[in-house]
């Protein structure tokens, strides 16, 4: 007995003998004048009926129809936008069929063509920007402190530019530069080098939230090293000097000490960090650390020829206000060291003095009236003697010690004494 026909089951699937009428239904058989090829049995020299077009082999076991469906898929499917479902079976008849097979090939080729190889450097503000869209839909169950986030912004920032650098510039120079009594100084070290002195200072704050010091006993007999002492010493510990593998230690101190704050709450930002000599809140202490790393992190983006961004606007302007609010404490350690003219009138705490209206232009910038007479004094616009206008990154710069005083594109009004001790302060505040 015949098979049936694969399409239409009350039609047999063999050919009929030459002259054989068609089907009684009238359907189109091989002799029918509206077949596809559009030729009757008598039209063909010979009265021979041409072969039907042959399916693919894939089609074996298949209908037609189905073939022809899935084939119109090969293109989605080279693209990964088809459903879970049509791409199984998409793979499946791939398996079967060699023509469809070899044009799923070339469209995957073709796909690949269509992308260009972008650079996979990511903007800085990239992750600043998610993360305060992110935010703004779905506050986190353990917010980060205000203060501490420009520590977790930047310390991220240094993160993913070390990421993206390769072994050998592990071991490119970096010279890292401050300001002392006699002037401008510098030290030569590596981009590891520079990650070891991050992680050995960022050791006080954690040493202060009760997490371990980096320096091991190191740390627990140095005492109260100051924070160039600390470096010092952990470079003259360390066998071998610095490679990549202090990325690691780096990174999970810097995000235990967010961590740590967020869970301590309100009371961590009643704590104080020892700098040796002094000693700070927590919270200066952390926009101490913020601003310590993107001026390293700058360091490091010059090193290997790397483009690098400043923070973020409000976290910038953090950084200033620290910077401002330390200034009469610094400007009266100078006159105690005899690096400062002294002051030029006694000043009670909590009442108004001379000042000096610092001026800061551009992103975070703002206007601070700074005591000149006493640190306790209260700045008074109606003492005022002295005006000083600067940018805010060539501001933060010469706090950094990356600018000479004399260097300073200052605006400059009143008093110039006071305008003289107040910039040689700012540039003071920088170390090692």
């Amino acid at each position: 007995m015949t098979p049936p026909h694969p399409e239409r089951p009350d039609v047999p699937d063999g050919p009929r003998a030459p002259g054989e009428p068609a089907a009684p239904d009238g359907s189109d058989g091989p002799g029918d004048p509206h077949t596809p090829g559009g030729r009757s049995a008598s039209a063909v020299p010979g009265g021979r009926v041409p072969p039907a077009p042959q399916e693919p082999a894939g089609a074996k076991g298949r209908g037609a129809a189905e073939h022809r469906a899935l084939k119109s898929l090969l293109g989605a499917w080279a693209l990964t936008a088809c459903a879970p479902q049509e791409a199984a079976a998409v793979e499946e008849h791939l398996g079967e069929c060699d023509d469809c097979a070899q044009e799923a090939l070339r469209l995957r080729d073709a796909v690949g063509l269509l992308h260009r190889p972008d650079s996979l450097d990511l903007d800085p503000g990239l992750r600043a920007r998610v993360l305060d869209s992110c935010l703004e839909r779905r506050p986190p169950r353990v917010p980060v402190p205000e203060w501490a986030a420009p520590y977790d912004a930047e310390t991220a920032r240094l993160d993913a530019l070390l990421q993206d650098i390769g072994d050998g510039e592990w071991h490119a120079p970096v010279r890292l530069r401050w300001f002392t009594d006699e002037g401008a100084v510098s030290r030569r070290t590596t981009v590891a080098g520079v990650i070891a002195h991050l992680l050995s200072v960022d050791g006080l704050v954690a040493v202060a939230l009760g997490l371990e010091d980096p320096l091991g006993d190191l740390g627990a007999r140095s005492g109260r090293f100051s924070p160039p002492e600390r470096t010092e010493a952990y470079w003259r510990a360390l066998y071998f000097p610095p490679t990549r593998s202090v990325r690691a230690p780096w990174r999970e101190q810097s995000r235990a000490l967010v961590r740590t704050a967020s869970l301590g709450g309100a009371d961590t930002a009643d704590l104080s960090v020892s700098y040796g000599d002094f000693e700070i809140p927590l919270p200066d202490a952390g926009l101490d650390r913020a601003f310590e790393c993107w001026v390293h992190a700058e360091d490091i983006a010059r090193a290997v020829d790397y483009p690098y961004e400043p923070p973020a606007p409000r976290h910038l302007h953090e950084m200033i206000d620290l910077a401002a609010r330390m200034l009469p404490l610094v400007l009266a350690a100078r006159r105690r060291a005899g690096l400062a003219p002294p002051a030029r009138h006694l000043v009670a705490a909590g009442e108004p003095g001379r000042s000096l209206r610092l001026e800061i232009e551009g992103q975070g910038g703002g206007q601070w009236l700074l005591p000149l007479d006493s640190p306790g004094a209260v700045g008074s616009a109606e003492h005022e003697v002295a005006h000083v206008a600067l940018d805010g990154l060539e501001f933060c710069r010469l706090a950094a010690g990356h600018l000479a005083p004399h260097e300073a594109a200052a605006g400059q009004l009143g008093d110039r004494e006071a305008i003289r001790d107040v910039l040689y302060a700012t540039a003071s505040m920088s170390r090692l």
